[in-house]
């Protein structure tokens, strides 16, 4: 004490400084990174209270009539449409191919699938041969998995081989054809100035040219680079054969699914709330009101990533909206769009994703209970264990990838983000109901392949769900009977697909007939 009064005042300032500098140091748990087990004083997301407190209220004394909940759990009935992918006009593979198309498809597992897809059609449209695709790093995900690693490839080369040519690798004349060769410089077999929904008439002009000339062409960008409209029957059909037939996952990951499926479907689950002695009267309760094993799969995307770019407000306060800002300036140098609207315009308009306590009382107005079996599909949620206590209040049997399976069943996809959302989408794929937090990639591609499999999946109408949780005042009551009559035709009926709309998310008529 007596040496710190000795010190003139700018060194005392110095001390301070140097304080600040090393504390973290000494006391590293007080600055705890995003996304590490539990938040800190100087954290960017000191957990937030629940914003909807009445309304929290209500769903936790919710008694949901067991009428409700065999109607709610009661699958489609037959819509009078079935699955159509194989083409009787489909034309015959060429004796020769005009050459080797290449394509670099970054994004995530989704849409690097959609593009899979694509790729398939572009190299039908140009009779040439498609390389297996390579899937980019994701700047996001920090995944490496590639193509052979997600999908079994002699599965894929199987089914469509009566419709393209397809070559695991390049012959040795074209190894040269490398992604770091197109990152190094201007080259004349890449292909970079694809229109976004580019026509086929485009691709004959502009690919076709160079596949004649080099016997190569490497297509990057290449997501979202060929239209919905105006395309041949046949080549729609096949788009959806890729995708519902040809794109299948690698064994283990389906392994590993089936595995999850079987353990929250057949295994009893003890509440978190209640011990041992308690688990067999809840089984019992649960097979009751909702039938033997059934399971719902909710799709929890509330990434950093979305939080950041949706501009909208998540109750974090102060200090996750600076963390926010500084994140769309970080990545998109700001230019995120929706930044110039407010909250209320975001919400009253859809547009700003459901979080975890949103979801959850979503679900439990829809007539899911504290029996509901729930398998909870996300990657890092933003903010952690802390971010969904309230849902998982609500729903204490809710399960994921880590509580079901073991360290061993996990051991080939742990720390691989596509792998684990290869995983995330079998079980979606096998579950009784599947319904997403918002909209995106994984969402797309799901209700587009539950559609064609006639599947139950709910859609939250997320401009009416906004306007009802910013009313402050609502009763669960309100709340809960305009949630039910704002889903009765979102739960999978049929939608035709509309001009421009994708053919993965509305696969009738392109990809079904009439049964």
């Amino acid at each position: 004490m007596k040496l710190l009064e000795e010190l003139n005042p700018s060194q005392r300032v110095a001390l301070g400084g140097l304080l600040v500098i090393l504390l973290p140091c000494f006391f590293p748990t007080l600055f705890t990174p995003l996304g590490r087990a539990s938040p800190s004083i100087f954290s960017e997301w000191n957990a937030p209270k629940p914003r909807h407190l009445q309304l929290l209220k209500g769903a936790l004394q919710l008694q949901t009539p067991d009428r409700q909940q065999a109607n709610l759990w009661s699958p489609l009935a037959n819509q009078g449409w079935k699955p159509c992918v194989d083409s009787a006009d489909t034309p015959l593979l060429p004796k020769k191919s005009q050459g080797y198309v290449q394509v670099f498809l970054d994004g995530g597992l989704n849409q690097q699938r959609m593009g899979i897809c694509d790729a398939v059609a572009v190299a039908k449209i140009l009779n040439a041969t498609l390389v297996i695709p390579h899937l980019e790093v994701n700047p996001v995900w920090q995944d490496s998995s590639s193509f052979a690693e997600i999908f079994d490839i002699d599965h894929f080369i199987n089914v469509l081989k009566d419709d393209i040519f397809i070559a695991k690798e390049l012959p040795s004349k074209y190894s040269w054809s490398t992604r770091e060769y197109y990152a190094t410089g201007i080259r004349a077999t890449r292909i970079k100035t694809a229109p976004i929904h580019a026509s086929a008439i485009w691709y004959l002009e502009n690919v076709l040219p160079v596949l004649q000339s080099y016997g190569i062409a490497a297509l990057a960008p290449f997501s979202h680079r060929l239209a919905f409209d105006n395309l041949p029957a046949y080549i729609q059909r096949l788009r959806c054969k890729v995708n519902f037939k040809a794109l299948v996952f690698v064994p283990h990951i389906k392994a590993l699914g089936e595995a999850l499926v079987n353990h929250i479907r057949y295994l009893p689950i003890e509440s978190r709330a209640g011990g041992t002695e308690y688990l067999q009267d809840r089984t019992d309760e649960i097979n009751h009101k909702q039938g033997a094993g059934k399971f719902v799969v909710l799709h929890l995307r509330f990434d950093k990533d979305m939080a950041a770019h949706s501009a909208c407000d998540f109750g974090g306060g102060k200090a996750e909206k600076m963390a926010l800002a500084k994140y769309r300036q970080v990545i998109w140098q700001g230019r995120v769009l929706k930044s110039q609207f407010t909250d209320e315009e975001l919400r009253n308009q859809g547009r700003c994703p459901l979080t975890p306590e949103e979801i959850g009382l979503l679900l439990a107005a829809l007539g899911f209970s504290n029996t509901t079996r729930l398998y909870l599909a996300s990657h890092k949620v933003y903010g952690g264990e802390a971010r969904i206590s309230t849902l998982r209040k609500l729903f204490p049997l809710m399960e994921d990838k880590k509580s079901l399976a073991s360290a061993e069943e996990l051991a080939k996809v742990e720390g691989k983000a596509s792998l684990l959302a290869a995983v995330d989408y079998y079980v979606s794929m096998h579950s009784d109901i599947f319904i997403s937090a918002s909209p995106g990639n994984m969402h797309n591609a799901l209700v587009g392949h539950r559609a064609y499999k006639n599947l139950k999946t709910i859609r939250p109408n997320m401009a009416l769900l906004g306007q009802l949780f910013l009313n402050k005042s609502i009763e669960w009551s309100e709340f809960q009977q305009a949630v039910l009559n704002g889903h009765k035709s979102r739960q999978g009926q049929i939608r035709f697909r509309k001009e421009n709309q994708s053919i993965y998310t509305y696969p009738i008529t392109d990809c079904m007939c009439q049964a």
